[in-house]
């Protein structure tokens, strides 16, 4: 009888915890709905219609602003940066206009995600640049109105440039307010070739902890190798890429004492190098490719050789040659030959000048002639002498010397546009740029310089430089203007004691080497920069 009691009782309160479920829901219903966000506002700063708002006196761009607004103005306002997605939110904008304020900034993403935009003002502010790819995105834009702004038409501006003679959109006439070159010049009557937004500059690599005089690179077996003669340890130091840590490594050396210049010189497949010293001769050292290591094949006759300043090799005829420039007062500049077993004499140039530098070119004398083999000896003791190439006799003839130019420690050449130059570099006095003229060289260009050991032309790419070391300042690194037809300063180096710059191609990386006879050997990579990305 109790179970029967309690058995109904049971049933009955299947009920009643229904209708508290359902009780329990509802109010969880009822109270999700009464937390359901409100539509915004209209901002203080703003007054609004169904589809308007007019915002003045804002300090900001409001984050408020009804998300069904067509039409937006803001006008007198006191900000002056907008930021990314400054009007997200607004999927029903089309026409924006900021206009009359004192905007100075505006972000790359200012007007990201407005895709019904149809009309876009910025008149009357104080913009001088817009980010590149600002409009991206905007894929209803119609009408485009920039008026009324200070831009300054440099590479940063380029891209607007070339939006503009593409887009759809109808953009009103806008003008430069500078560079001085482009004041009052319509920006939509701009092309993308009257920006040249390609720079270049030299910057620091990597530092080798010891001195350095001379820097030579070469090529052999497949592989780009650098040479570097180290005067006080005597050493010829061999260097090659890492490709893993893309780090210049040593390679191997040669050792001897006071070496002033490691020369190489590739025949056929076989390595040579010739090692000039000023204590124990001068020596030319094979490499031997299965020993893996250099060996001693011949010595220079020291009766000759005494104090080696310079070597150049060259190539006539299919005839491999080299020369020493010996600047010791009893010496002879001396030219040697490969016979296919050594390097032996072949004309010695002239004794007691006491030559500092030869250099090797190549030239026209007469419209009518092919290009002739030249040296260029450079003396403490005269002015550049230049020698021709006799093809009959196959030796070199005193021609002719570079007038009003005493005291020039050296000669480097370069081309540009088939025309042949020549840097002449002073340690007292200006040095000089000097082209070629069909019968003696002409004065171009002079550059001042204080204890300058070197002044060295040298081509990367397309690019032309000439770099004027000194002992006491900076050295200037100059590139060359074709408009001008001669060298502009470009960069400052800080080198000690710098005696030669070297250009090295590796992997299609290039390098600058500074060798340094007071402080640490340098490289500097060569690096391209486009400004208007």
């Amino acid at each position: 009888m109790e179970s029967e009691r309690s058995k109904r009782m049971g049933n009955a309160c299947i009920p009643l915890k229904r209708i508290a479920y359902f009780l329990c829901l509802l109010s969880a219903l009822l109270l999700t709905e009464g937390k359901k966000p409100a539509k915004p506002k209209c901002p203080a700063v703003c007054t609004c219609t169904k589809d308007n708002a007019l915002c003045e006196n804002a300090r900001s761009i409001p984050r408020t602003v009804p998300p069904d607004v067509i039409s937006l103005l803001f006008t007198s306002n006191s900000f002056d940066v907008i930021s990314d997605d400054a009007f997200i939110g607004l999927p029903h904008l089309e026409y924006l206009f900021i206009e009359n304020n004192n905007i100075k900034s505006i972000s790359r993403h200012t007007f990201r995600g407005l895709k019904s935009l149809i009309h876009l003002s910025l008149a009357n502010n104080n913009l001088q640049t817009l980010p590149k790819d600002i409009f991206k995105g905007l894929d209803s834009l119609t009408n485009v109105d920039l008026r009324g702004n200070s831009f300054n038409c440099d590479c940063k501006l380029k891209w607007l440039v070339e939006w503009l003679g593409h887009t759809n959109a109808t953009v009103e006439d806008i003008y430069c307010e500078g560079p001085p070159e482009y004041k009052k010049r319509k920006i939509n009557s701009l092309s993308s070739k009257d920006f040249d937004c390609i720079i270049t500059e030299f910057a620091k690599s990597q530092d080798l902890p010891y001195q350095s005089l001379s820097i030579d690179t070469f090529s052999y077996l497949n592989d780009e190798y650098v040479v570097i003669a180290q005067p006080f340890t005597g050493k010829c130091i061999f260097l090659e890429w890492d490709h893993v840590e893309k780090t210049f490594r040593n390679y191997d050396n040669i050792t001897g004492t006071s070496t002033v210049v490691c020369k190489p010189i590739v025949i056929e497949t076989q390595l040579y190098v010739i090692v000039a010293q000023l204590f124990g001769g001068s020596h030319i050292y094979k490499r031997d490719s299965f020993a893996n290591k250099f060996i001693k094949i011949q010595d220079i006759e020291i009766l000759k050789i005494r104090k080696p300043n310079d070597i150049e090799t060259f190539k006539i005829e299919n005839n491999w040659y080299f020369v020493v420039a010996d600047s010791s007062k009893a010496g002879f500049t001396t030219i040697y030959k490969w016979n296919g077993n050594g390097f032996y004499s072949h004309q010695s140039l002239h004794a007691w000048y006491r030559d500092t530098d030869v250099e090797y070119l190549e030239i026209v004398r007469t419209p009518q002639t092919l290009r002739t083999p030249h040296l260029i000896l450079s003396s403490s003791s005269q002015r550049p002498v230049i020698y021709q190439w006799n093809k009959a006799t196959q030796l070199f003839t005193n021609q002719t010397d570079i007038p009003n130019m005493e005291d020039v420690y050296a000669v480097k050449h370069f081309s540009v546009k088939g025309d042949v130059y020549i840097c002449l570099t002073r340690f007292i006095g200006d040095s000089k740029v000097m082209k070629w003229g069909g019968s003696s060289f002409q004065d171009i260009q002079r550059m001042p310089s204080r204890g300058s050991m070197v002044f060295q032309p040298l081509q990367i790419n397309n690019y032309q430089y000439a770099i004027l070391g000194s002992d006491y300042s900076f050295t200037q690194v100059y590139n060359w203007d074709a408009e001008k037809a001669k060298f502009v300063k470009f960069q400052e180096l800080n080198v000690q004691a710098p005696r030669s710059f070297t250009h090295v191609s590796i992997n299609k990386r290039n390098f600058l080497f500074a060798s340094s006879f007071k402080g640490n050997t340098q490289i500097y990579k060569h690096v391209i920069v486009d400004l208007s990305a």
